[in-house]
């Protein structure tokens, strides 16, 4: 297992949590390419997408079925601007690459948000710290070891 993916383990497990990787063949770096190898629908990939927030890195925890929509974020917490990250600044914020990014385990907190759509998928899976890695756990749990705040990233 990768040492990324060990620490994620190691950072739930400090949570009371018990989680598995999975270490897949194919690329995990988009939602849909996520969910057809785990078999899953694509709203239970909880993709970690990192914006600028007026300059500030963000990230936002988000159903695989949704874009983001950056105006409507924006009203929610309070920014004027917000714009994605660079490839060089995501590694900066998290210490992972895009397509890897895992909602924990930075080397410094980053401000998290969480699309309230993954609350209708029971198991969700997020990256582990690697393009093609990823981890089961739930809506409630996610919210709780990344103290995100609950936000909606796409208008109805």
């Amino acid at each position: 297992m990768h040492p990324s993916s060990a620490r994620i383990l190691d950072l739930l497990a400090n949570f009371g949590l018990k989680s598995e990787v999975r270490t897949l063949a194919d690329s995990t770096r988009t939602a849909a390419e996520a969910a057809a190898a785990l078999g899953c629908d694509v709203g239970a990939i909880a993709s970690s997408l990192v914006f600028l927030a007026d300059g500030v890195p963000t990230l936002v925890l988000t159903s695989g079925s949704h874009r983001v929509d950056t105006e409507l974020l924006a009203g929610q917490i309070g920014a004027g601007i917000i714009s994605r990250a660079s490839a060089e600044q995501v590694r900066e914020a998290t210490g992972q690459p895009i397509g890897g990014v895992a909602p924990l385990g930075h080397p410094s907190p980053v401000p998290t948000y969480i699309d309230v759509e993954l609350k209708k998928h029971g198991e969700l899976w997020a990256a582990a710290g690697t393009p093609n890695s990823v981890f089961d756990i739930s809506y409630d749990d996610l919210k709780r070891v990344t103290g995100a705040t609950e936000v909606v990233v796409e208008a109805p």
